[in-house]
């Protein structure tokens, strides 16, 4: 499940054609310079608030180059101005210098005045989702750790958009599927309190496992940085534990927390961030409703999370 956020209506223009139309192919081809030829263009599976095409380009030379065009609809750009193609070019560039793979900015049109709408093209990273073998967890969960050290050690993080949660709890309301409403409630109480204090760092914002990419067994990169911040840590660890927990378990989602605890050398994990990024699906979006099984695995998380809290 993607970042998904809720705003008041707003007037919306024409969304992005779902193929590339040939304006942007020209685009692209002129970026990787005269001669060269879009030879291959294939849409990426995932992810629902970009349109995302993998491209071969060929140049003169005959050097072939493996891309992704990123277009952001322009109807996202309206209700949600702080998700952005210039915030993307922002992370981008911080993690120049990252030791974890992470795409490289080629060219960019933010403003979408060469192409059929705001797009990016970086480049594209070796591997493929996450597909571990039950036997494979407990190294998969320390690499997912240990890739958050570097993320979070970036240096310049205080020129990105702070933290600033999804739900600003208008309506603080149970999914329509809740069997445990006081649940929900229970989480509403506790993230409507003040935050815990917390060092602000670079944050992916929005790490979950199809945002990472893999190749026999080994992390090979990490992507999908449009939401990246200045914030606490906790925010990866709770987005990232709400993913495991309806993937693969709420136990799952617990050894998550204890491998960041062992490659970090000691966090201790605030209940407080695991609640809010939950809190932070509502309230449901009509287009990415939560299923009845999310409900029934998130309510499952909740109760574990809270009895958490209390026993602190």
């Amino acid at each position: 499940m993607e970042r998904v956020t809720y705003s008041q209506a707003a007037p919306t223009k024409p969304t992005a054609p779902s193929t590339p139309r040939a304006e942007t192919l020209r685009w692209v081809e002129r970026c990787l310079g005269p001669g060269s030829e879009v030879k291959m263009v294939r849409p990426l599976a995932g992810g629902s608030t970009h349109i995302n095409h993998a491209l071969l380009v060929e140049s003169r030379s005959g050097n072939v180059h493996r891309l992704v065009l990123r277009r952001w609809p322009d109807d996202l750009l309206v209700t949600d101005p702080g998700f952005s193609p210039e915030r993307e070019i922002a992370a981008l560039a911080l993690l120049a210098g990252c030791e974890i793979p992470t795409p490289t900015l080629v060219a960019a049109d933010p403003a979408g005045t060469y192409c059929d709408a705001p797009a990016l093209l970086i480049t594209r990273l070796l591997g493929h989702p996450p597909r571990p073998a039950p036997d494979d967890l407990p190294e998969y969960l320390i690499q997912l750790a240990a890739a958050l050290l570097t993320v979070h050690g970036l240096a310049g993080a205080s020129t990105m958009p702070p933290y600033t949660p999804y739900n600003r709890l208008v309506d603080p309301r149970p999914p329509r599927y809740a069997t445990r409403p006081e649940l929900w409630e229970r989480a509403f109480t506790v993230v409507a309190g003040s935050a815990p204090g917390s060092a602000q760092h670079f944050i992916h914002r929005d790490y979950h496992p199809d945002n990472t990419l893999w190749a026999y067994g080994r992390l090979t990169g990490i992507v999908d940085w449009s939401n990246a911040s200045y914030g606490p840590i906790g925010v990866d660890i709770g987005h990232m534990r709400w993913n495991l927990a309806l993937r693969y378990g709420v136990p799952t989602a617990d050894r998550f927390r204890s491998a960041f605890d062992q490659v970090s050398g000691g966090h201790e994990q605030d209940p407080y961030w695991d609640l809010r990024c939950v809190v932070d699906l509502l309230p449901e979006d009509l287009d990415q409703p939560i299923s009845e099984a999310q409900v029934l695995l998130l309510e499952r998380y909740l109760e574990c999370t809270l009895a958490d809290l209390a026993a602190r």
